[in-house]
């Protein structure tokens, strides 16, 4: 095999393996849509409510209630998120939340979903910090 063969199968084999991490969904994780979401929102008492975009992001808008745990610092704040309460997750689009429900289901959460679509789908209330 030359050169060329060998670059376009590794790059074909990196394409595949983003897109399955991507767009596979996660076991345990269950997919809402934005009534849905809203709807296990309003169960204030029960659930715990965590955007996971970066601060700036935050801060530009977010679901009123929620914590802000960057996807790239959840590993290391995961103690901060109570396993006795369900867990909502959400980002811009969708990627980054599933993303943390895949990192959450490997420390032992169970309860755990997050919204299809992201903000970008949300059609509640939004608070500016």
């Amino acid at each position: 095999m030359d050169f060329t063969t060998i670059l376009l199968i590794a790059v074909y084999a990196l394409l595949t393996y983003f897109l399955v991490t991507r767009f596979v969904p996660v076991k345990g994780l269950q997919n809402l849509n934005a009534d849905q979401f809203k709807e296990r929102v309003n169960q204030k008492s029960k659930v715990l409510l965590v955007d996971v975009r970066e601060p700036h992001e935050f801060k530009a808008g977010h679901i009123p209630s929620a914590i802000n745990i960057p996807l790239s610092q959840l590993n290391s704040r995961v103690k901060e998120i109570s396993p006795k309460n369900e867990v909502l997750l959400y980002c811009r689009s969708g990627m980054r939340s599933k993303q943390a429900g895949r990192i959450l289901k490997k420390h032992g959460y169970s309860n755990l979903a997050h919204l299809r679509g992201g903000i970008m789908a949300w059609r509640g209330a939004i608070k500016k910090k």
